[in-house]
């Protein structure tokens, strides 16, 4: 926490305190970072993001509750989102206590194959860049923001270690990735005694939930934390769209000016019946459905850090507020239920089918009855 900043400590329904300060460490390494991580990508977007002075306000706000996790990316307003960062953080004389990430990957120059992509060459002038704009010689936790699907994972890997090594970078990560790609890392860093990937980013949500067929199984086989992105869905899950009312056509990151998020594609049957629900449980508990879509996400295993998103210091403090949910089991069964992606063959229901029910490795009749399994406790 920053030096004269004041902790924003909540109360759990159990009595427990949480805030931003409740650290843990991301993967299998030694980076700490906060429950919630900080976005960034509305920075210097004045279409869908916010003002420059309301983007400095919601960066004080969340390291005056104690957050020290901020995520950026090369690409976010053309690199004004960095340059802003790197503003932000050097006026506060912060850059010792914040765990500061960014991304390559995404083309910053159209025309030019070697202004993106996952090469050696690619990887070295990204970093010299976002180092300029983001006024530091070094990154916390580098990101491959997207997997290019031509360069092997060997020279990706040997890249990203040798800026490990060179101090250019602490740590690395991958995001939105195959599972087998960065298991594959992750046992060749294992074998060569390299530096691997402690993270994984993906998309993650009620209504995103993916990630839990393969990329979950493979970060705690690669011991990589996961940070899911969009927990809110664009916004969807906030509850600010009606099924029948005229803001269905999007607004905000869902109105089509979001280059990484498209136009209607959350207004599906299934995703209105998902939000019917959380409304409900919002309503049992006399909290907005936002937050409890982020106490969703939060109370998921495997997961180490939820990235949030704002346009104004307001959403932020909604944000923070539901690190102080605890879901019970009934509210959560009832989420898991409607939202859940549905069996295919890697269900852990298939294990009924494997072991008729029996008791295996943890593994009992009562955990096919609630989504998920069995607790985190055996499991994860």
């Amino acid at each position: 926490m920053a030096p004269g900043s004041t902790s924003r400590a909540f109360l759990t329904l159990t009595g427990e305190p949480m805030n931003l300060t409740d650290y843990r460490t991301l993967g299998r390494s030694g980076l700490i970072v906060s429950p919630l991580a900080l976005g960034t990508m509305t920075y210097g977007n004045t279409a869908w993001g916010s003002a420059d002075h309301v983007s400095k306000a919601i960066f004080n706000a969340y390291v005056d509750a104690g957050g020290n996790f901020i995520d950026t990316a090369d690409v976010y307003s053309g690199g004004r989102g960095e340059e802003l960062v790197g503003q932000f953080i050097a006026g506060r004389g912060l850059r010792d206590q914040i765990v500061l990430a960014t991304k390559f990957g995404f083309n910053a120059q159209r025309g030019n194959p070697h202004a993106g992509g996952n090469g050696r060459k690619q990887i070295y002038r990204a970093l010299e860049g976002s180092l300029k704009r983001l006024k530091t010689d070094y990154i916390d936790l580098y990101w491959l923001h997207v997997y290019d699907m031509v360069t092997p994972v060997e020279e990706v890997l040997q890249t990203l270690g040798d800026l490990v090594r060179g101090g250019q970078i602490r740590y690395f990560g991958f995001s939105d990735m195959p599972a087998w790609y960065a298991m594959k890392a992750a046992t060749l860093a294992q074998t060569l005694n390299s530096p691997g990937p402690v993270a994984m980013q993906l998309e993650y949500s009620l209504v995103a939930r993916e990630l839990e067929n393969e990329h979950r199984p493979a970060a705690r086989e690669g011991g990589m934390g996961v940070v899911p992105w969009s927990p809110l869905a664009g916004g969807f899950l906030a509850g600010k769209y009606e099924r029948d009312g005229e803001n269905t056509h999007g607004e905000g990151r869902l109105s089509g000016s979001n280059p990484f998020s498209g136009p209607f594609t959350k207004f599906t049957e299934r995703n209105w019946a998902i939000l019917n629900t959380l409304r409900t449980v919002a309503g049992d508990i006399g909290r907005p459905p936002a937050q409890v879509a982020l106490a969703w996400a939060a109370a998921q295993p495997g997961i180490t850090s939820t990235l949030i998103g704002a346009s104004t210091v307001a959403q932020l403090e909604d944000n923070l507020a539901s690190l102080d949910i605890r879901l019970t089991p009934q509210q959560l069964q009832a989420l898991n239920a409607v939202s859940s992606p549905g069996m295919n063959f890697f269900s852990p229901d298939l294990r009924r089918m494997v072991f008729g029910g029996a008791n295996v490795a943890g593994w009992g009749e009562e955990d096919f009855n609630c989504p998920g399994g069995p607790s985190n406790r055996r499991r994860e």
